[in-house]
């Protein structure tokens, strides 16, 4: 069966490459001006009909022209297409000419005024590019000064035409070096003192060094500049603009400064060679691929081999816009922070917004690394969010699982849409992140926003400062006696505890929680009278933070206002039942949690089917003196 399907491949492509000498043969027999107005016809259409190319041509356009009107960004792009097709045909026709009737259609004069300097170099690294009718570059040979000259090339997937180009290649003089051999071959010719033509305008992948092209971090080639480091060539940006129907200019530029130049460094300069070419004729350039292209799976750059490379002279970096989308319990959000704020310093270059739930938005906002907020309103559907987020993001990261999540972000056309796999997920999300081995050992839940982080790229080793800004009052101490998710999270003696710790002690409680536990707190006020402060239900977000700050202790179940403490630095003392302290107990130095393990525990519901006999088990005594030894006492 393979060997029918190899028969099969071969007997395709010697098809295709029967209709590419033909069509090759019936252009070469008509004039190379109607070559080229066919190929601008052929261009239109394409423009036309084409809509994932032309929608990539916009994009690539508006990267590098941000200040562009959308009719500017379409009128190039639409010239872009008329010019490429035109210039591709009459590379057809041009490749089975001598150089004589080529030379016709070609200006050279540019390059002959800077003739003598480049033949005077020991070497020349010709830094070319997809401008114009990029195929004449071939030519080459014949102008410069007599010897081995070659270019890096890479073999094209259909056998029959990649021998007839290297024949048509071959027979200019030039030597043709295929990527994998591009250094060692490279070498022995720029030693020799010949010229070498490398393409540096595409994107490198993991091999690349990730530096500003139109001040976005772009994969470059760091060949050209390994090579002149290793040879003493000089680096020369050349282009082969577009000037008429049939007719092309070549220019050679100046010779790239290298002295006491890294070849990061160097391989940057390329780029802004590259940029000032471009700017003189931008719908010559060919900007129907990926050259900003994001990685796949680890777009942060943190792990690739030649790093990241951004000057400080090279001026603002236009933004990789990430879009978090936060989970909806303020519990979940402070647990995922760890991972949002390395996600920032995952690349330079990151601009990160998170998408929450409106009652977490004052939370972001204590994330100094959040660079923008955009809220989910009650009553908001999916249609409604995403109209919020279209359009503006690379990369959207989902912490819920949820499926209406990743509808969203589907919904919104980001191209790249993150998380875990579950169920009815797999048809809107494009990059997965797996699960952890099963069986394992309990792993936290920040572990489960770390892991998401780790496989996109961040530096999980990165030591991260805790940001704390509190006063702490002596003698205050906060209270939350309830628990959002259920009443099996809620333990019913705090009451005793605080009375006690404040009779014996002289502590001042603040009680909070939200509104709908106002009856929850209403006998542990009648209980501690003076001593206590109902805050329950009279506070922001931002307000219960700085309620917290002032707090020298919490004393509280499982709830978000745990998580909230913990991430303000604020000692806890949590009680535990349903649930599991290995998967989402407070995070940090100082915290204190009492749990008893029982036979049905953890169980995670609501409420408790039995006789709540994990809570009954915490004695008011262990509680006590936990918040005494908490104070110092």
């Amino acid at each position: 069966m393979s060997n029918f399907r190899s028969k099969l491949a071969e007997t395709r492509d010697y098809v295709i490459y029967l209709i590419y000498r033909i069509v090759g043969l019936l252009l070469g027999c008509v004039p190379l001006v109607w070559v080229f107005r066919l190929g601008q016809a052929v261009g239109w259409l394409g423009y036309n009909i084409l809509g994932r190319y032309r929608r990539l041509a916009w994009a690539n356009i508006q990267i590098a022209f941000p200040d562009w009107t959308s009719a500017e960004v379409r009128h190039c792009a639409k010239r872009h297409f008329k010019d490429l097709v035109a210039n591709l045909l009459c590379s057809f026709v041009l490749l089975d000419k001598p150089w004589e009737v080529v030379r016709k259609y070609i200006d050279v004069s540019s390059f002959e005024r800077a003739k003598e300097r480049i033949n005077g170099a020991e070497s020349v690294i010709w830094t070319v590019n997809h401008i114009g009718n990029w195929e004449l570059f071939i030519f080459s040979a014949k102008l410069v000064r007599p010897g081995r000259h070659g270019v890096i090339y890479r073999a094209l997937p259909n056998r029959f035409i990649d021998a007839h180009v290297r024949r048509a290649r071959e027979g200019t003089g030039l030597q043709l070096i295929e990527r994998q051999h591009g250094l060692s071959q490279s070498t022995h010719i720029l030693r020799a003192g010949g010229m070498l033509a490398i393409l540096v305008d595409q994107h490198a992948g993991d091999k690349g060094v990730w530096t500003p092209f139109f001040n976005r971090i772009a994969s470059t080639t760091s060949l050209p500049a390994i090579l002149a480091t290793k040879t003493r060539a000089e680096l020369l940006p050349v282009a082969i603009f577009t000037v008429g129907p049939a007719r092309w200019r070549l220019e050679a530029g100046e010779f790239l400064p290298k002295r006491n130049a890294s070849i990061e460094e160097l391989t940057y300069r390329i780029n802004r060679a590259l940029e000032s070419l471009i700017i003189r004729q931008p719908s010559d350039w060919f900007w129907v691929h990926q050259r900003w292209k994001t990685p796949s799976p680890k777009f942060l750059l943190r792990e690739y081999k030649r790093g990241v490379y951004v000057p400080n002279d090279s001026g603002p970096l236009r933004p990789f816009r990430i879009l978090v989308r936060s989970s909806n319990w303020l519990g979940d959000a402070v647990m995922s922070t760890p991972a949002v704020r390395r996600l920032k310093r995952g690349r330079p270059d990151v601009r990160l917004t998170v998408l929450t739930r409106s009652k977490l938005a004052d939370f972001w906002r204590l994330v100094p690394e959040v660079d923008e907020l955009i809220t989910i309103d009650p009553g908001d559907s999916v249609f409604r969010v995403a109209s919020k987020i279209r359009a503006r993001f690379e990369v959207a990261i989902l912490f819920p699982n949820s499926i209406r999540s990743a509808i969203e972000v589907w919904l919104a056309g980001i191209p790249r849409r993150v998380g875990y796999s579950r169920p009815w997920r797999k048809v809107f999300l494009n990059q997965f992140i797996p699960d952890a081995p099963f069986p394992a050992p309990l792993v936290h839940q920040t572990g489960h926003y770390l892991r998401m982080a780790d496989r996109i790229g961040a530096d999980l080793d990165e030591a991260l400062e805790q940001r704390v800004d509190r006063r702490a009052e002596p003698g205050l101490a906060g209270l939350c006696p309830g628990a959002e998710y259920g009443p099996a999270k809620r333990w019913t003696k705090f009451g005793q505890v605080a009375k006690q710790v404040s009779e014996r002690r002289g502590i001042h409680w603040l009680i909070f929680g939200t509104a709908t536990e106002r009856p929850l707190a209403a006998d542990i006020m009648k209980t501690l009278g003076t001593n206590a402060t109902d805050l329950i239900g009279r506070t922001t977000l931002l307000e219960l933070a700085a309620q917290l700050r002032r707090c020298r202790l919490l004393l509280t179940n499982d709830t978000g206002t745990m998580h909230l403490a913990s991430f303000l630095g604020v000692p806890t003392v949590s009680v535990f039942g349903s649930t599991e302290p290995q998967l989402t107990g407070p995070s940090g130095d100082g915290h204190v949690v009492i749990r008893h393990h029982v036979e049905c525990s953890p169980c995670f519901l609501r409420e408790c089917p039995l006789d709540f006999r994990c809570m009954e088990a915490v004695t008011v005594d262990e509680v006590v003196a936990a918040v005494e030894k908490g104070f110092g006492f």
